[in-house]
């Protein structure tokens, strides 16, 4: 006897995790578009691809990155796996190439070592707007040669890549970190200052293990305590202070607009020398949409040969965000160059053997599914976008045609079926 108050239980559906940002059509056509345009670029500029694992050891994060840093002491996903080594998923690109290129012996051949990577990569921040705990990048690094025109030609680069996607309203700001040989002076001079201000235990802390990473704090309060702080721009040695202005000479020379932000700290400890950030003011708290600079020591500090680098990250989530506050559109929303409309079973069979031919010609197409009469179907070849639409009928069938319809022209005529993927590739090249 059945129970006629027994109801079933409604089953929730489930969420993406929080801080994940899903791309989902029509959306995504925005996402592949960045994230190819800038991988176009670094390929344009004799990079090559890398892939790089989703988690490595956790100690070339702990050891690369910086322990005294907020991604490695409070923003990574670290675990164990099930033999009980410790590993976490990726929080930025550089570390994990500086492992690969010693692992491989890829600084053994021709350097610079050029490489281009792009993927996911993990950080447990507080969501918000362009800020993710997934966030998407795209990166270069170039490894073995301490040449200024080097970092030019990595700054400029970027700088063509989010041009290349028609973004305008961004800007970027560049300084120098110094190096092994003036950094320590500076240093402890700027330690000296900050000893002298009442910060609280944390900030204070921070200042003993790198002090740097005080100028960075965003606390109203903290910038107000360190306006005066010593800068490293005005304690460069001779060497730093010529790589510096050879590095900013060659940008004038290529027309790459810069604004020089003596206070600008990376959230990473590895940098030296070249510094950069690119930043959009249309996003507001969370406006750097990429950047990068030199770390030299970073190699021999992972255990390899004692060779300089310079690299790139540009954030696809935050370019995405920035493009949209513009008002700039990018992505096809085209989803295939051909639709077919097939009328009754028959007209299936042979309209399926024409897509598969035209795909195989190269030709993107798709066709209507679900026996939906002309009109429903012809909605559905809207919605693909389309350029050209085959309508396959009895008709057409007995006599050994298709009639194809273009779309933009909103003409029509009929094509042999034995010469309609020959046809369609002359018009669609």
């Amino acid at each position: 006897m059945s129970d006629k108050n027994t109801k079933t239980e409604k089953i929730q559906p489930f969420s993406a995790p929080k801080g994940v940002p899903d791309y989902a059509p029509p959306r995504s056509a925005a996402f592949v578009a960045v994230r190819d345009a800038f991988i176009r670029q670094a390929h344009l500029a004799g990079f090559e691809h890398i892939e790089l694992p989703i988690f490595e050891d956790t100690g070339l994060f702990a050891r690369g990155v910086g322990e005294s840093t907020d991604v490695v002491s409070k923003e990574m996903y670290t675990f164990a796996d099930r033999g009980e080594r410790s590993v976490t998923l990726r929080p930025e690109g550089t570390a994990g190439v500086m492992r690969a290129v010693i692992e491989h012996s890829l600084d053994r051949g021709q350097l610079p070592v050029k490489l281009n990577y792009a993927g996911p990569f993990f950080r447990y921040e507080r969501p918000q707007a362009g800020r993710y705990r997934q966030l998407q990048q795209v990166g270069v690094e170039a490894i073995g040669v301490d040449d200024p025109a080097l970092d030019a030609e990595i700054i400029a680069l970027a700088d063509r890549s989010y041009r290349s996607l028609g973004l305008t309203g961004f800007r970027l700001e560049l300084t120098s970190l110094g190096d092994s040989n003036c950094r320590p002076a500076y240093r402890q001079k700027l330690q000296d200052f900050l000893f002298n201000l009442p910060l609280d235990e944390e900030t204070r802390r921070r200042a003993e293990i790198n002090p740097l990473r005080v100028l960075d704090d965003k606390r109203a309060e903290v910038r107000e305590m360190t306006a005066d702080a010593p800068l490293m721009l005005d304690h460069l040695d001779d060497e730093c202070r010529t790589h510096f202005e050879t590095v900013t000479g060659l940008l004038d020379d290529m027309g790459v607009p810069y604004e020089i932000n003596p206070r600008m700290v990376r959230g990473l400890d590895y940098y030296t020398k070249t510094t950069f950030e690119f930043i959009h003011d249309g996003l507001g708290a969370q406006s750097g949409i990429g950047g990068g600079g030199r770390y030299d020591g970073l190699m021999a500090q992972l255990g390899g040969q004692d060779l300089s680098g310079i690299g790139y990250g540009l954030g696809v989530d935050r370019t995405i965000l920035a493009l949209e506050s513009e008002g700039v559109a990018v992505g096809q929303e085209r989803r295939v160059d051909v639709y077919g409309v097939p009328l009754g079973q028959a007209a299936k069979k042979a309209m399926a053997g024409v897509i598969n031919d035209l795909r195989a010609a190269g030709i993107s197409a798709d066709m209507s599914y679900g026996d939906r009469g002309l009109k429903g179907a012809m909605k559905g070849a809207d919605r693909s976008g389309s350029l050209y639409t085959l309508v396959l009928g009895e008709n057409e069938l007995s006599n050994g045609t298709v009639a194809v319809k273009d779309m933009r022209a909103h003409d029509q005529q009929d094509i042999a079926l034995s010469e309609v993927v020959s046809i369609l590739r002359a018009k669609l090249a």
